[in-house]
């Protein structure tokens, strides 16, 4: 005979962080993003050693395993360099075919796509806002508003992340604040 039993799930999150057994925090410093903005006489000016943002992941299954998934939450926090909000690095995956969702928990940002012909485009991020990512589109976020930007994330576990590409040949616009309001140049 079988039995059946009722668990409580080991993740959860709350208040936009993910907590439980085998969760990885990993933190990003203006210092590790050196070179992703324009302005590098404002990035000079600017701490070093200041969160930019923080990422709780769960990564159950080895990297590289197909049919795996992942999920991850990421706050990233307002500021800028020059004119440009901050943001993450970016990245194309490694498998190009893989596809990704974000999407919006708290705060206003923007999600930065680009394909490989390097036309760019963006959108808003918000509460609610779902957000799909197509295989082989470059994607990066940038807080746009005045306190924390969080989302959350839902990729494929064999994707990869192929960081290389975009810190050297970066996107082909930048999100930019304009008037007051965050245009692509």
């Amino acid at each position: 005979m079988e039995h059946k039993k009722i668990v409580i799930p080991s993740l959860s999150f709350f208040q936009n962080e993910l907590k439980g057994e085998g969760v990885v925090k990993s933190r990003r410093t203006l210092g590790e993003l050196a070179g992703i903005f324009e302005n590098q006489d404002a990035y000079s000016q600017l701490p070093l050693d200041q969160l930019a943002y923080e990422v709780y992941s769960y990564l159950p299954e080895r990297e590289g395993t197909p049919g795996g998934l992942y999920f991850g939450i990421t706050q990233l926090y307002p500021g800028k360099v020059g004119d440009e909000y901050f943001m993450t690095k970016g990245h194309f995956h490694q498998q190009e075919d893989r596809s990704e969702y974000y999407w919006g928990l708290e705060g206003e940002g923007m999600l930065i796509l680009m394909d490989r012909e390097r036309n760019t485009w963006a959108e808003r991020m918000m509460p609610g806002s779902l957000h799909y990512i197509p295989g082989g589109v470059a994607h990066r976020v940038a807080n746009t508003g005045n306190s924390v930007l969080s989302f959350a994330a839902c990729w494929p576990s064999d994707a990869g992340h192929n960081y290389e590409e975009i810190a050297n040949k970066g996107f082909s616009a930048r999100l930019v604040e304009v008037d007051g309001t965050p245009k692509l140049r």
